[in-house]
């Protein structure tokens, strides 16, 4: 499947990519009510917020959103818990450039071809990176039919950290807070998922190559 992805910069995509938020938050999942709460048109001349929409012969099929100064304060009003190995959170916070990328939604009918998703990771990473980030943080629901928890973690590496009962959107799921160390996924990929590698690092230049070495 040939899937294309474009960062949103522009008025009309961000009405496309209110296509998919619309048939997939606000629609199936009822999780946001209002659209500019589901994507502000503020965002679209903001240098903190990025939006990638995916393509499938010219349809919308995906979108994602990447915050590089994103409201970490918050999750301490969250209430979290943590889990696995005791974390430091404020050193964690002071020692790493943490982005978060959320809002990860594919349309129902295409949602069995993971491309669509590797394929917004790929480029939102890629755009993180050279960005001078190090790390994202994302929260996925507990137990949600379509939770990205098995693709984020399985195939992509990231690491469950914390779990909070509440958040921005409107689900009684609890919140599982995971963690991507970008210099750790590069290196388990390259040494363990070699296909998977490549397609992550497509269109990489030789700089970015060097940074996650």
């Amino acid at each position: 499947m040939q899937i294309n992805v474009r960062r949103i910069t522009t008025e009309p995509d961000r009405q496309i990519a209110l296509d998919v938020l619309k048939a997939t938050y606000k629609e199936e999942k009822r999780w946001i009510k209002e659209d500019d709460k589901l994507f502000d048109p503020a965002e679209l001349s903001d240098e903190t917020v990025a939006w990638f929409v995916a393509l499938h012969k010219d349809k919308p099929v995906g979108v994602v959103r990447v915050l590089f100064e994103p409201p970490l304060e918050l999750y301490e009003e969250y209430g979290m818990q943590q889990i696995g190995p005791e974390i430091d959170v404020q050193a964690f916070i002071n020692n790493n450039r943490i982005a978060e990328i959320g809002r990860l939604a594919v349309i129902p009918e295409y949602r069995r071809h993971k491309a669509i998703a590797l394929s917004l990771m790929r480029d939102a990473t890629r755009e993180t990176i050279r960005e001078g980030f190090s790390h994202f943080v994302t929260d996925v629901f507990e137990g949600e039919k379509n939770s990205p928890y098995d693709f984020h973690t399985r195939i992509l590496g990231f690491v469950p950290v914390a779990t909070h009962e509440v958040g921005d959107l409107n689900c009684e799921n609890r919140r599982i807070t995971l963690v991507l160390d970008f210099k750790e996924c590069y290196r388990r990929l390259k040494t363990t998922k070699e296909r998977m590698f490549r397609v992550m690092t497509d269109n990489w230049t030789d700089d970015l190559h060097a940074m996650m070495s």
